[in-house]
């Protein structure tokens, strides 16, 4: 299982993130304090904290999907 800290910075960056994990055959999961998201569902991504940093959980492997990951990390988004 492995762990990656991102930021959505916009509703756009949420939406592609959603549609990148829809893409995998596993489950992802994003936390954000005490609260658990399918990754893959787009209203409950919506319904974080955009402008917080998120904790995203692979419960499988997909190096491209990582490889977008590792973009979306704090140190490479510009928080508004």
């Amino acid at each position: 299982m492995k762990q990656f800290k991102i930021m959505l910075p916009t509703v756009a960056e949420a939406k592609k993130f959603v549609a990148a994990a829809s893409r995998c055959d596993f489950d992802i999961d994003v936390f954000y304090n005490r609260v658990l998201i399918d990754a893959k569902s787009i209203l409950g991504v919506l319904s974080l904290d955009l402008s917080k940093i998120l904790t995203v959980q692979l419960n499988g492997e997909d190096k491209e999907f990582e490889k977008y990951l590792k973009k979306l990390a704090p140190e490479n988004c510009s928080a508004a």
